[in-house]
């Protein structure tokens, strides 16, 4: 059997606290529009009672963020198994000087910004989302060279990963790049 024609991703969905703060948040720091709402009382894959208020906010480029607020579920939390600093939402942005804006406009609307961070074939900013998400944006900086040399060396890579559990040097050269660049 063939596998899927897939046409990339049509949405992804996370749960927020307040739809509306999440509406606002998104729309006021990071310009995303505000597309539709679907509410339900009966979830349709599986016909459960279960109120919910689902908001599509545009990404850029036919991308978009979805949100669900489930008020009749216990207060929603994080997997206390893995660290902040994994499960995230990267954005790209197409400069350095729209990545320091954007770090600007979030720290206009008081949050606290890390970055740029450097890492070799591009460089982010983080933060949070009123509901806990950490959120990144990037602007790519690497290569065609570079990438096409971690495409290549990357099944190499999770081979010895698979192996060890430890980190495959066949892409040093990125680090050290890093290190060379803040000294």
């Amino acid at each position: 059997m063939d596998a899927p024609n897939l046409q990339g991703v049509h949405h992804v969905a996370y749960r927020c606290k307040d739809a509306r703060e999440t509406v606002e948040f998104y729309r006021d720091v990071l310009g995303m529009d505000f597309q539709l709402a679907i509410a339900e009382d009966h979830v349709p894959s599986t016909g459960a009672y279960d109120p919910y208020m689902h908001i599509f906010l545009d990404a850029g480029n036919g991308n978009v963020l979805a949100f669900f607020e489930l008020p009749e579920q216990p207060d929603m939390g994080r997997d206390e198994n893995t660290p902040q600093w994994v499960q995230h939402i990267a954005f790209k942005v197409a400069t350095m000087d729209d990545l320091h804006a954007a770090k600007a406009r979030a720290e206009e609307h008081g949050l606290d910004v890390i970055g740029p961070t450097n890492h070799g074939i591009f460089r982010s900013i983080y933060f949070f989302d009123p509901n806990g998400h950490r959120l990144e944006l990037a602007c790519n900086t690497g290569t065609p060279e570079q990438m096409a040399e971690l495409k290549r060396v990357a099944p190499e890579m999770l081979e010895e990963w698979s192996r060890t559990k430890k980190a495959p040097r066949h892409a040093a050269w990125l680090h050290e790049k890093i290190e060379t660049e803040s000294h």
